[in-house]
């Protein structure tokens, strides 16, 4: 509606309402004349009529909108009603072979600049991969794209040949364990957020998830144990807590690919022995557990490292090969004489960034 109707519809409507106020004046008046009501009368007719007048108005001042929205909404809904319904993917066995990273290249959703590139990795079941390397080196960006978190620009993420995308999201979210760096716990109890929120989770597999991720004491202690009720974002636990019934919920219902942000991140020294205890149990029922560690103790149950900067991989493979090679200290440069600058074409060793050597140390 432009300005001009607008405001013409509005000026009708306030003599409309003038006129009214008006003649309720007047017979106010006229009765107060004849002695058969107080002034007090004309005062409140004239307030009840302008309130029950003013929902009136507002219907009437709006009504062309309303005509419009509704005529809009039935222009929308035909050409919607003939889009045809997305279909669901083939149902595919569930994954116990491998994870396979073919040169995926990942940027933040609205974004165009590329925190992860060209990265590729093969693991196969049973094995534990730690993602080591400076901040801001793509590691959550990488395992946010294992996990379907984040979709890769370029390449794949395949679980046992099929594409991440292959999946439902039903079917694909079973086969998952994912522990964010931030631990996302929501309003429930305690056996809602590690039983995913399902209608009917299964109260073995819930009490199965806390013992592996070593919460099932914890959560005993508790006022209510696993029914204890717990507020959005986990308000009610402290941040230890939060952390180990995040790792439960990640433990659920045996996924084959588990992957960890920073999981010790605020565990005690019985929390860290607990999450080594769940990573080999990962490994041990030839599951994938995928950890991304700036503390060297998260360390202790993989047997693969990824050491990444700038968003590549500088190192993949044994731990022990890759760390030997992470700390070898770079060989002192040849000079002939003191003072001789090192030739422009002598090869630079490989050398970690010092902030990774330190924490790894």
């Amino acid at each position: 509606m432009s300005v001009a109707p607008r405001r013409r519809s509005r000026c009708r409507s306030t003599r409309r309402r003038r006129a009214l106020q008006s003649g309720v004046l007047a017979l106010g008046a006229w009765l107060v004349i004849r002695d058969q009501a107080s002034a007090g009368v004309i005062i409140a007719s004239s307030i009840l009529v302008s309130w029950a007048l003013a929902p009136a108005e507002l219907a009437i001042a709006n009504w062309k909108g309303f005509v419009q929205a509704r005529q809009a909404w039935a222009r929308l809904s035909e050409p919607v009603a003939r889009i045809p319904a997305p279909g669901q993917p083939h149902a595919l066995p569930a994954p116990a072979r491998e994870l396979a990273v073919e040169g995926i290249s990942v940027a933040p959703p609205g974004t165009v600049r590329l925190v992860v590139q060209d990265l590729s990795f093969v693991m196969r079941a049973g094995q534990g991969l730690g993602v080591i390397g400076p901040s801001a080196s793509g590691k959550s960006s990488l395992v946010r794209a294992l996990v379907g978190v984040w979709l890769p620009g370029r390449g794949k993420v395949r679980l046992d040949g099929a594409a991440l995308d292959q999946w439902s999201s039903a079917d694909l979210g079973r086969h998952l364990g994912y522990l964010p760096q931030e631990v996302e716990l929501f309003a429930g109890t305690i056996a809602d957020n590690i039983g995913r929120f399902e209608p009917e989770p299964d109260p073995e597999a819930v009490v199965a998830a806390a013992r592996a991720a070593g919460a099932h004491e914890l959560i005993l202690r508790l006022s209510e144990g696993y029914d204890t009720r717990i507020g959005e974002g986990g308000a009610g636990l402290s941040a230890g807590q939060r952390q180990r019934v995040g790792l439960a919920r990640a433990l659920y219902r045996d996924p084959f690919l588990v992957v960890l942000d920073e999981p010790n991140a605020n565990l005690d020294n019985g929390g860290e022995a607990a999450l080594t205890q769940a990573i080999l149990g990962v490994r041990r029922r030839d599951g994938i557990c995928v950890v991304v560690a700036h503390r060297p103790s998260a360390l202790a149950a993989v047997d693969l490292v990824l050491m990444m900067a700038e968003g590549r991989a500088q190192a993949f493979g044994p731990k022990d090969e890759v760390f030997r090679r992470v700390l070898r200290p770079a060989p002192a440069p040849s000079r002939k004489t003191a003072g001789e600058p090192v030739p422009a074409t002598a090869p630079a060793p490989f050398v970690a960034p010092a902030s990774v050597l330190q924490k790894i140390a």
